[in-house]
């Protein structure tokens, strides 16, 4: 089409300058003066300059056109627009320059003594990494106390120009080992997971060298809530506080707004799972996981026992991010029917003005896990169909595997198993709210741990 709008011009052009050649002549007395004689000499050149300089740049235009069509593999459109610009004086637009990222931030610790946490943001091939940079900057209260570090891998080039667009509001970092990974037969449908894995060994190990306590992981295809960075400064100082803790979460697995208590965004909880999905890490974790860290499904392996190590994780009522992302390595896994249902909360809570020492091991085993085995236990049927009397919490039990998944389907719950940990539980009870009720679905009060044929 741009083709031939130029031709157009070029015939145009030319035509016109024919045109004005043969009205100079044609308009031209006989009885001219010296004067006249030299203008009309000069006006004569210039236009046969003229009209030699359309035929000559019509030429170079239709060979442009032929390489492109004829030679599929070289791309001449850039050219024959720039040559269109200068015949038509059009101003064309202009590509934005790539601007420079910030470098690498050294400070570790603001002046008032708070740490700074690098929001590590890992990036791929999806240009859509930009609405998620959008939301972090949008809700960021600090680009001092919370520089975002996007760390790229794969080596996409128009992954890296959203990136760098972004200029000094972020500093990108590019994984450096581009290099096939080798991996049996049977394991070739999974290379982007061995791939994942390394990218977030070598980006953790780049963030940490640096000196920070503490670091934020958010995936390039997170939202984040309002109060996301509020969150993790709230929640910090138990990390430190409590062996017992490794990590803090944004992310509720069963989040959907359909069991979940709306009125009480500032709900927290324990959690034996793992949840991922945007979560805080201290330095010392980093540096138990780094001298072994494994060289696929990172996830999965931080949730064996032989890592979690009987420790837990902090994770909300009201998830803090939420992903937008279907198409990935895990192909859509469990989108349709849990991912896109999360509930974002959509409150600012002020977490630095709670007292979070409730959430200590000791005060939430006392509070929490004794009260659950307290609540009257129901039938699904019962809860369902409100025929329970009496006011408050209430209680599921269940005894086996095959209890559990099933309990869990008709609730809408996610039922499957990690390590033999169901998503969100903590000591084997998973809190959700239904029918306008608090709801426990828990093992019984004799419980001996995990099972791990259970996953």
């Amino acid at each position: 089409m741009r083709s031939r709008k130029v031709l157009l011009i070029v015939g145009f052009l030319i035509t016109w300058t024919y045109a004005t050649y043969y009205l100079l002549l044609r308009n031209t007395g006989v009885n001219l003066s010296r004067a006249q004689a030299h203008q009309m000499y000069r006006l004569n050149v210039e236009a046969r300059d003229a009209n030699k300089k359309s035929h000559d740049m019509a030429k170079n235009l239709l060979q442009l056109v032929k390489t492109k069509y004829d030679q599929a593999q070289t791309v001449s459109t850039p050219q024959i627009s720039i040559v269109a610009a200068e015949i038509s004086g059009e101003m064309l637009e202009q590509p934005v320059a790539k601007q420079t990222p910030a470098p690498i931030p050294t400070r570790t610790y603001m002046g008032n003594g708070e740490p700074v946490f690098p929001v590590l943001v890992f990036a791929c091939n999806r240009v859509s990494v930009k609405k998620c940079i959008d939301n972090l900057i949008e809700y960021r209260p600090s680009m001092e106390q919370f520089p975002i570090i996007v760390s790229q891998d794969c080596g996409d080039e128009n992954t890296k120009g959203v990136i760098q667009s972004f200029g000094n509001q972020v500093t990108l970092i590019e994984q450096p080992d581009q290099s096939d990974i080798k991996v049996l037969p049977k394991e070739r449908k999974f290379k982007g997971y061995y791939k994942i894995a390394r990218h977030y060994g070598w980006a953790l190990n780049t963030t940490f060298k640096v000196g920070f306590d503490f670091a934020i992981i958010v995936e390039d295809d997170l939202n984040v809530a309002p109060d996301f960075f509020e969150y993790f400064l709230g929640t910090h100082k138990l990390l430190k506080q409590d062996p017992s803790l490794w990590c803090v979460s944004a992310w509720n697995d069963n989040g959907k707004a359909a069991v979940v208590d709306a009125s009480k965004p500032e709900l927290l909880y324990r959690t034996d799972f793992f949840p991922g999905l945007g979560w805080m890490l201290t330095k010392k974790l980093w540096s138990e996981l780094s001298v072994k860290w494994p060289k696929s499904f990172w996830d999965d392996w931080i949730r064996h026992p032989a890592q979690r190590k009987h420790r837990v994780c902090i994770r909300p009522e009201i998830s803090r991010t939420r992903t937008f992302g279907k198409i990935g390595v895990s192909n859509g896994l469990f989108f349709d029917k849990y991912l896109k249902h999360i509930k974002l909360s959509e409150d600012f809570v002020q977490f630095t003005k709670i007292n979070m020492s409730h959430l200590l091991k000791d005060n939430y085993d006392k509070t929490f896990v004794q009260s659950v085995y307290t609540y009257p236990i129901v039938t699904y049927d019962e809860l369902r169909r409100n025929l329970i009397a009496a006011e408050g919490p209430v209680r599921i039990q269940y005894t086996t595997r095959e209890q559990y998944k099933r309990i869990t389907k008709m609730l809408g719950l996610m039922d499957d198993f990690k390590s033999g940990v169901p998503r969100t539980a903590y000591h084997g009870i998973v809190s959700f709210f239904y029918n306008k009720r608090r709801v426990h679905l828990a093992p019984n009060a004799n419980w001996k741990g995990y099972d791990l044929s259970w996953s």
